[in-house]
Formats: structure tokens, C-alpha cells, sequence
């Protein structure tokens, strides 16, 4: 979390007030964000760069500056704030980017968001973009492709869809929204699964991530986008945080259990497709 919907979300807040202004200058106050060249580097090369696009890739925030790409990952915390230069800084505020009039914010409770600073001509060869898989609306997309990719994966569907070298974006939230809406057992072997099925977890990856970007994206603990608006879709979520609660197909009592590590729910009657 967040996850592409959110992503999403942050960057078309993002655009409007970001194009076209120029970076005065930028300062690290935890190191460690910074993945790939020293801090002093990359506070020194952003100093008057301009901000001319921003795009997304899976869940990574994708800045096109003058002379450089800024990649930022906001795992489970980070989060872009405008604040007054007068403002006091926040003990989580980490990056600061100054303008002239105003200055953006990296916040991250858990300090575990990274930023990467590629120059232009490095942005599809270098990692980390360059491991990702397709985008969820690639037309590259297709049965064919999820069956090449899993037919040697021997991990459960879930697993499987977290993956972000295969298709990027789909966290644990939506992982298990697409396989209930699919009527998938979290826990079938990816390898397993037939074309109607692939189709359906093709399907249903679109639609759950079309209707997350409309209602904002979710918040479930910490997420707001960057005009402090918690999300809307944990509205809408129909398994996905509902431990014991009656499906809303079937009246089943939702099912929590641990799939590689992560929380998973699912309905036991709807999708009750074998281990």
C-alpha cells in the first residue's frame, strides 16, 4: 500500500500543480531514500531542473524533469504534502523540494520509500522499471501471456498476482478483490488455471483498478492523497478486510488466512475451487 490505484490518484493530483515549476533547490534529511547516487548528488543535480511531465509505472510515481527522470516508490507510508516555506518541517518529512513560492514534501512514518534519479536516456534500461511486467490496460495483456508466464510457477494464484514482474500494480487489496470477483481459491496453483480463468483475472484486474482510480483509490490505515483526501473505495471492497463478516454472494463468513506471508480473504463457498 498504496497500491496503483492510489499511485494513480497521487499523480493526478500531482500534475496540476507541479508542471512547469522549477526545483530552487532540495534537501535530504534521511539518507536513506535516496537508492541509487549520493545525497549531495542528488540534491545538487535537481537544483533548477523543471518539472515537465508526470507519469506512472505500476507503483512507481515516474517525474520527467529537464535533464533527469525522478522515480519515486511510496511504499507503505510515503506521501507528497504543499506546505508553506515558512511552515515548520515535520520530523517524518524527509526530502524537501523548495520553489519559489511554495515548497512539496516527502512524508514517510516507516521510512521506507526510495527515490531514484536516472538521467534521460536511462529510464526503460534501468532497474528498477526495467523489471517491471505489463501495465493492467496493456493490450500485451492476454491469456496467452499469463499462461506463458505461470506455467512454470508453481506458487498459489495469489502469490502469483502480487508478482510485479508479470503485471505491475496489483497489490494485496486488490489481489483479493480480483480473484473473489474471478472465483478463484486464493490458493490454486497459478500453473493450474485455464483460459477462462486467466481471462476472468484479466477482466476483473481492469475493472476493480478502473473503479479504485474514479472513487480515489483506498484508505484502509494511512492512505490520503495529496490534498489530504482519504480514498473511497474500502467502500466497495467486498472480501478484503472482511474477516467473518457473511459474503455479500453467498452469506459465507469471509475467510482470513496467510498466503506467503500476506493476509488474504476470500469466500470459502464462492471460491471454493480445490487447494
Amino acid at each position: 500500500m498504496p497500491e496503483l490505484p492510489e499511485v494513480e490518484t497521487v499523480k493526478e493530483k500531482l500534475k496540476p500543480r507541479l508542471i512547469n515549476k522549477q526545483i530552487i533547490d532540495v534537501s535530504v534529511y534521511w539518507p536513506n531514500v535516496i537508492a541509487n547516487i549520493p545525497v549531495a548528488e542528488f540534491e545538487n543535480n535537481l537544483k533548477n531542473q523543471v518539472f515537465i511531465d508526470i507519469k506512472r509505472r505500476g507503483k512507481w510515481l515516474v517525474f520527467e524533469l529537464t535533464d533527469y527522470h525522478l522515480l519515486v516508490h511510496l511504499r507503505m507510508e510515503g506521501k507528497f504534502f504543499f506546505k508553506s516555506r515558512t511552515d515548520e518541517k515535520n520530523k517524518h518529512e524527509h526530502v524537501i523540494f523548495r520553489f519559489e513560492d511554495i515548497e512539496l514534501r516527502f512524508h514517510d512514518v516507516r521510512k521506507f520509500g526510495k527515490m531514484y534519479l536516472l538521467g534521460k536516456d536511462d529510464l526503460s534500461t534501468a532497474k528498477p522499471l526495467s523489471e517491471l511486467g505489463l501495465e493492467p490496460d496493456d493490450d500485451n495483456l492476454t491469456v496467452d501471456y499469463l499462461k506463458d508466464k505461470y506455467k512454470r510457477k508453481n506458487l498459489s494464484i495469489k502469490e502469483a498476482l502480487l508478482d510485479q514482474r508479470i503485471i505491475t500494480g496489483i497489490g494485496n487489496i486488490y489481489a483479493d478483490e480480483i480473484l473473489f470477483l474471478s472465483k478463484i481459491n486464493p490458493y490454486r496453483k497459478a500453473k493450474d488455471l485455464n483460459s477462462r480463468e486467466l481471462k476472468s483475472i484479466i477482466d476483473n484486474t481492469r475493472s476493480v483498478l478502473k473503479q479504485a482510480i474514479i472513487k480515489g483509490g483506498t484508505t484502509i490505515r494511512s492512505y490520503v492523497s495529496l490534498d489530504n483526501k482519504k480514498g473511497e473505495f474500502q467502500n466497495y471492497l467486498l472480501v478484503h478486510g472482511k474477516a467473518n463478516l457473511p459474503c455479500s454472494v453467498c452469506g459465507t463468513p469471509i475467510i482470513k488466512e496467510f498466503i506467503g506471508g500476506r493476509g488474504t480473504y476470500y469466500c470459502a463457498t464462492c471460491q471454493n475451487k480445490k487447494r
